[in-house]
């Protein structure tokens, strides 16, 4: 005993006096998070999700809502509050034939924490050069800022920019913008500004309702957040996702409340009419479904919960099916 006492305080000594170094770790802390895509199969069609970043907004934003129940359901999906952060999505569809990027995220339009599209493009195995198709959900900034790069410049050089009419109407016009309030002005000529280069050039192209932009993609109307506010619906073999654009800013709070309306809607009443129906159709027919500002990869079913609320349920992470040959 009188030994093995005496070891310890040998080692003890030994370590006080600095004669062993103390273990670390085998390697540094890599500080990085994986690149922002993800990828599906649907049918023939290849979906990849690509991460914008992420922004804070402001519970302020939101409409409708009594603040205890607001703080509820915030506190019940652990979302921050006064300040939420909200994902910027885009998607990426391989056709087959066709190379389609449903919006752009806002490059440096909103700061340092958004404009990964491009970035998160490459990492998942493409470049804008082989994009053959833009189509926008609508022009806010957050949405197509990312068609040009940090000068302004054109990142599209193949792709027609596909644009609802109505939103083209709205938002381009200089005489709108001016009986516009103040405050969303700039929200005008961010959008005349990141236009310019393929009005030039004769890529800027319109559409309306009902429209194919390519065989497997057609335009579905859903005004409200803006004028020409438009979603996509993607089929393949029988296989279906709705890209509904802005549809819900605030995941945490406008499933369960449909009728909580968000401060840059610019008709509330249509948003939330537009948001109730989709909803309960997405609901219905067990739609897969793909959202700009739900949490990254924003892909996942709507439940219906009863009483017009419903709940968000976002995929499992699941492998890419392997490919013959390969």
């Amino acid at each position: 005993m009188r030994k093995h006492n005496a070891f310890i305080l040998i080692v003890a000594a030994i370590l006080l006096l600095g004669l062993v170094p103390f273990v670390q770790a085998a390697a540094p802390k890599a500080a990085t998070q994986v690149p922002g895509y993800y990828r599906m199969q649907l049918g023939q069609f290849e979906v990849t999700a690509l991460y914008d970043g992420a922004i804070e907004l402001d519970t302020k934003l939101l409409h409708n809502a009594k603040p205890a129940d607001l703080n509820r359901l915030l506190a019940r999906m652990f979302v921050g509050n006064p300040k939420m952060q909200t994902a910027v999505n885009a998607y990426l569809i391989n056709t087959g034939d066709h190379l389609v990027l449903v919006d752009t995220g806002a490059a440096k339009l909103f700061g340092p924490t958004l404009g990964y599209v491009l970035e998160n493009m490459r990492a998942a195995g493409y470049d804008p050069a082989q994009v053959d198709a833009v189509v926008i959900t609508h022009l806010h900034g957050d949405h197509m800022g990312g068609i040009n790069d940090s000068a302004g410049k054109p990142i599209f050089p193949k792709a027609a920019i596909w644009v609802a009419r109505a939103d083209h109407a709205y938002w381009l016009s200089e005489k709108i913008a001016a009986s516009a309030p103040e405050k969303m002005q700039p929200f005008f000529k961010m959008a005349r500004d990141t236009a310019a280069p393929y009005l030039a050039s004769g890529q800027w192209k319109t559409f309306g309702e009902g429209t194919v932009l390519v065989p497997g993609i057609k335009a579905v109307k859903a005004s409200g957040h803006t004028p020409g506010h438009t979603a996509y619906a993607v089929e393949s073999e029988g296989k279906k996702l709705l890209i509904w654009g802005d549809l819900v800013h605030a995941h945490a709070v406008q499933f369960a409340r449909p009728g909580v309306s968000f401060e840059y809607d610019v008709d509330q009443q249509q948003a939330i009419a537009t948001r109730k129906a989709i909803m309960q159709e997405m609901a219905t027919s067990q739609s897969l479904v793909a959202g700009m500002h739900l949490p990254f990869p924003g892909l996942g079913h709507v439940r219906a919960e009863g009483k017009g609320r419903y709940a968000w349920v976002p995929v499992e992470f699941a492998p890419m099916p392997k490919v013959e040959g390969k």
